[in-house]
């Protein structure tokens, strides 16, 4: 049974007990015990656990975890300290460096902060064979992600949902109540990072909506 310890276990309560998760369950222990997968079996839904149900602000949509040794911890986007951020990860920093002058370029790649303070850092899929990028896609991670879009959607408090790339842009029907906020642009990938995700200013813009609400800011300081 998956215990989140938060309010998330309430609003995802039978979810667990439903057939697809059973059998992504039994898949899941099958390539635990035959292969390398990332992240670790108990950082699988650090998301969740870093941030609960109540305390979501904005919302970052990733695919699925780095397939890297040492980088995935269920945050997605993020690494753990000691890694070396990866490229999307950069340019990330470098937007929130653009848009609002906060500089966290040098120091690590861990983004647990921002999950402590109301930014919901969820992959689509939760886990990912070593070396293998998208090898757990379509295994039943998407329905229970999904499931998770839908409940902060029902949620009567605004947040902010940040969609980069086309796959983060597909959960946009997923997101229907109109008190909260889309914004949408490329993936920072350095593929496509130039074509609209630099000068997006995704995350003042966050903040002025937050703030035009009453709702405190989100801090993006990583440290």
């Amino acid at each position: 049974m998956v215990n989140f310890g938060n309010s998330w276990d309430n609003v995802l309560k039978g979810e667990f007990d439903k057939p697809y998760y059973q059998q992504l369950r039994k898949f899941l222990l099958k390539e635990y015990s035959t292969c390398t997968v990332y992240p670790g079996m108990y950082d699988i839904f650090n998301a969740m656990k870093y941030t609960p149900y109540e305390k979501v602000r904005a919302v970052i949509i990733g695919q699925d975890p780095y397939h890297g040794e040492g980088q995935a911890h269920g945050l997605c986007f993020s690494v753990k300290k000691g890694v070396m951020p990866p490229p999307s990860l950069q340019n990330i920093f470098k937007e929130i460096k653009s848009d609002t002058g906060i500089d966290n370029t040098g120091k690590h790649g861990e983004l647990t902060r921002w999950a402590e303070s109301g930014v919901l850092l969820l992959n689509a899929v939760l886990t990912v064979r070593a070396g293998q990028a998208g090898s757990h896609r379509g295994k039943g991670w998407e329905i229970l992600t999904d499931r998770i879009i839908e409940k902060l959607n029902e949620r009567s408090e605004p947040v902010v949902f940040l969609l980069w790339g086309a796959y983060a842009k597909s959960k946009q029907s997923l997101i229907t109540a109109p008190q909260h906020l889309v914004l949408t642009a490329a993936h920072p990938s350095p593929l496509s990072a130039y074509n609209g995700f630099f000068g997006c200013r995704h995350f003042s813009k966050a903040n002025e909506f937050l703030r035009s609400l009453g709702l405190p800011e989100i801090d993006w300081n990583i440290e």
